[in-house]
């Protein structure tokens, strides 16, 4: 099943064909063909050599980390792997292009064909499911930066990110709905961050999107695509999607033609706007770059980086739903991005240690417990699981107290907000609050005989055959022993005890 996302105009309903290049900046600590650092936020021209900059007789040399991160990258998609590829130079002027071309691979790219399967509803991972085809990733070093709120009347040049390694991975044009587009992104950011080839920090511009969309009325041949550029967010890469077809079905039923051009995306208007017309190849002059040697890939690189891969998230959920028994939906959750996993599994592998038990007997209640209450915690502060108070040990620390029957639900639950709030070990707070769960009968028969003593009216209709009343017993009997009686012990005195 996918969307169907349909935009309506006044001739008619009109399908979107959507495309996306994602520039991904490779993880390394230089660039692409020179040692300078590519380390963010320097102030500016910092991290620039001789290289970068262009200066007389320089010549690039390959960095090969970024070719070994390529390489992955497209083994984590399912993707051809080239033997031999080749840089061209990709010519054009531009004030933060000091080499006035940049150097890419537009003939011979690093990776061919590959695809990614994506899910389009998070309530039913498995329910919902498209694969949309990946046309190829070719390395490609980055330009640098204008900056133009810095001078009334000039704009000033930034060079630390010229030069830096781009991965350009090029999907086919097969997605038809904001919906997908989003959905590609956010699966394509997740195998990259996995795989550790990408950082994938969007508001830093180390991933970010071109969008491609045309419209068409069903079944008819594809439309004039324009191309917006560098858009740094999920969300917006979903608005560029509905505000430039919108534009496009209004242009053309007005009488308009769509013209094959370059658009920017402007956030706080919430709309697209024309930069330039769209460049074919030849305009670029495209020729081999005489100052690089062909790349060639000898099995035992490619065998070596296959081997390196990481434990990827559809197979990494398949385990989850099949080996721990989780759902769809929170193996899906637990799989989203890998920090999450990584913190998951620290916490069932601490919470079967503690509790003597299999991983596969902890799992469900660990899952639960990080996606509910933690993931709901950390909300309330307004920080993400890297920067959570409580370790992935002490949650384990928690479980195994509810498991022990040492603290009830509530219990655990005001537990793990003194937690949030000190960062202690639960069982610190336990003894110091006093807050262990009892199954002392005989202080909880007691209870209750006060109870049903002052309820006598109810407990006349509980027997009646109202017995929809006896959560009102077991609520007060918790009430009067402030959530500290083990609520399996209450269910069984007051079933005895109303008879």
């Amino acid at each position: 099943m996918v969307s169907n996302y349909r935009i309506q105009g006044a001739t008619g309903e009109w399908e979107v064909v959507i495309g996306l290049e994602v520039h991904a900046q490779i993880t390394s600590h230089s660039k692409l063909f020179s040692g300078a650092s590519t380390e963010f936020g320097q102030e500016p021209n910092c991290n620039v050599s001789l290289v970068d900059a262009a200066m007389p007789g320089m010549l690039p040399v390959v960095n090969g980390e970024c070719l070994r991160q390529a390489v992955r990258t497209g083994l984590a998609l399912n993707a051809q792997i080239n033997r031999w590829s080749r840089f061209d130079r990709k010519n054009y002027f531009y004030a933060d292009l000091p080499q006035g071309y940049q150097i890419s691979q537009l003939f011979h790219p690093i990776v061919g064909e590959g695809e990614i399967e994506v899910s389009l509803d998070e309530k039913d991972p498995e329910g919902t499911v498209k694969t949309i085809g990946i046309e190829r990733i070719h390395v490609e070093q980055d330009a640098g930066k204008l900056m133009h709120d810095q001078h009334p009347t000039m704009s000033y040049v930034d060079l630390n990110r010229c030069g830096v390694a781009l991965m350009e991975i090029v999907s086919r044009p097969d997605m038809g709905s904001p919906l997908e587009a989003g959905a590609y992104v956010r699966k394509l950011r997740s195998i990259l961050r996995y795989v550790g080839s990408c950082d994938g920090n969007m508001e830093q511009g180390s991933m970010r999107a071109d969008v491609n969309v045309s419209v068409r009325k069903p079944g008819e041949e594809l439309g004039t695509r324009t191309e917006t550029k560098n858009v740094n967010s999920i969300r917006f890469i979903q608005q560029v999607v509905e505000t430039e077809a919108r534009r496009q079905v209004d242009l053309i039923e007005d009488g308009g033609t769509v013209v094959q051009e370059t658009r920017l995306f402007d956030p706080d208007k919430g709309e697209t706007r024309s930069m330039r017309s769209k460049e074919d190849a030849h305009d670029y002059r495209y020729f081999p770059d005489p100052d690089l040697l062909p790349i060639e890939l000898s099995e035992e690189f490619v065998a070596e980086a296959r081997a390196s891969l990481p434990e990827l998230p559809d197979a990494k959920r398949h385990r989850y739903e099949n080996a721990l028994g989780l759902s769809a939906y929170n193996a899906a959750v637990l799989t989203a991005e890998a920090e999450t996993a990584r913190w998951f599994e620290k916490l069932a592998a601490e919470s079967a240690k503690k509790q003597g038990k299999p991983e596969s007997d902890v799992a469900k209640a660990a899952a639960n417990w990080l996606i509910s209450d933690l993931f709901g915690g950390l909300n309330k502060l307004g920080v993400d699981l890297d920067s959570s108070p409580v370790s992935a040990a002490q949650g384990a620390e928690l479980l195994a107290l509810v498991a022990d029957g040492t603290l009830s639900g509530p219990l655990a639950k005001q537990v793990f907000e003194i937690m949030l709030e000190t960062g202690d070990d639960p069982e610190k707070i336990v003894e110091e609050k006093g807050l262990k769960q009892t199954s002392d009968t005989g202080a909880i028969e007691a209870v209750i005989a006060d109870i049903l003593a002052a309820n006598s009216d109810k407990v006349e209709e509980y027997r009646g055959g109202k017995d929809k009343l006896f959560g009102f017993f077991v609520g007060q009997t918790m009430k009067a022993m402030q959530g500290k009686a083990n609520p399996k012990v209450v269910n069984e005195l007051l079933r005895k005890a109303l008879g």
